[in-house]
């Protein structure tokens, strides 16, 4: 069991994280049992703060769309997606601003790893995201 301290929204979380069984694991969150089932069996470390995420209290998980051609812009940390800035179809440039994520307070800019043309969004405004999330793919 691994054990961490939270602090979301001015508020502190106590989470303790069992053991996974494939896609089950039980959370305990200020001492409530939650069971949660992770959209993706765990690889190399089961026992990661990810989960976490989806286990706090009206943190829905983001469904995925199916991923277009090209390379695939990722969360470089857990937050909240504040705003999509792009559409499928639309050029881009490299560095141009892609979406903004909320994490500890602070709004970070995500941006486009390359030219090229948005041919998926994977998140939506509003999403949690973890750590390594697809945002969108540019192709």
């Amino acid at each position: 069991m691994k054990k961490y301290k939270f602090k979301i929204n001015g508020k502190e979380y106590e989470v303790t994280i069992g053991d996974a069984e494939g896609k089950n694991l039980t959370v305990n969150v200020n001492g409530s049992d939650y069971q949660v089932e992770l959209e993706n069996a765990p690889v190399a470390a089961p026992a990661q703060a990810a989960p976490v995420a989806q286990a706090a209290p009206a943190a829905p998980a983001a469904a995925p769309k199916p991923a277009g051609a090209g390379t695939i812009v990722k969360s470089p940390l857990p937050g909240i997606i504040i705003s999509i800035d792009v559409k499928e179809g639309q050029a881009v440039k490299r560095g141009q601003k892609v979406a903004v994520i909320e994490a500890m307070k602070m709004e970070n800019d995500i941006l486009a790893e390359q030219d090229g043309t948005v041919t998926a969004i994977h998140a939506n405004k509003g999403d949690s995201v973890l750590e390594g999330a697809d945002i969108v793919t540019i192709g």
